[in-house]
């Protein structure tokens, strides 16, 4: 008999979330020097949630785990063709369509970050910082289909897939359910990320005096 079960743990549903949210920060404050250490701030969030994220799809959960979700691109083929029929097969974790985006998201999360980084140090020249902005405009449309697809996913399946990422429950057998939330692990993502956000901007003053000290050493040097 088939009745509301948790698919979702709690760090998985977290992590959705947060990175949504650092990633449309960060991207709404990429063009603004003003705003620019809140870029930076936002941009090291999503760098350590996708290095979470990565850990935890090897040690994780059922569904949370890569291996789950893993499918051929014959299997991705016939979803996307059920889809186009409106019958597309139900999965009570992620589809092959949203693991695409999901595996896109993670890479293309990685090559922005890092070429975030590496045009904030000075590293690589013009071409890195064209690829930076060229990387966060790729994961802006992956993040418009994705959401499209949850859109038609939840409409054809009738299954609110949004409230599902939120609460973590969907509609299956019994045998289908985890065993744990992982509530505590959430609560110590939420405290290291709350953390970090209150430590980093002490850092940058400190920083911004040794750049003027050291640009005043060169002038009189």
């Amino acid at each position: 008999m088939e009745k509301r079960i948790l698919v979702w743990d709690a760090p998985t549903r977290l992590f959705h979330w947060l990175l949504a949210a650092s990633f449309a920060g960060a991207f709404l404050t990429g063009d603004s020097e003003r705003l620019r250490d809140i870029h930076l701030l936002l941009g090291y969030t999503v760098a350590g949630l996708i290095g979470f994220r990565l850990v935890w799809g090897l040690i994780g959960t059922r569904y949370a785990r890569f291996r789950s979700f893993l499918f051929s691109p014959r299997e991705l083929l016939q979803y996307l063709r059920s889809l186009a029929a409106r019958s597309p097969r139900h999965y009570l974790g992620h589809n092959p369509a949203g693991s695409v985006a999901i595996f896109l998201l993670l890479a293309l999360g990685l090559v922005t970050a890092a070429t975030g980084y590496a045009t904030y140090s000075d590293i690589g020249g013009e071409w890195l910082a064209e690829l930076h902005e060229s990387s966060a405009f790729a994961m802006l449309a992956v993040v418009g289909v994705h959401i499209a697809g949850v859109v038609l996913s939840s409409l054809l399946h009738r299954e609110n897939l949004v409230r599902a990422m939120i609460t973590g429950r969907k509609t299956g057998e019994s045998s289908q359910s985890i065993r744990r939330s992982h509530a505590w692990l959430a609560a110590a993502m939420i405290a290291l990320v709350a953390a970090f956000w209150v430590w980093y901007p002490s850092t940058q003053p400190v920083q911004a005096q040794a750049v003027h000290q050291q640009s005043h050493d060169d002038e009189h040097g």
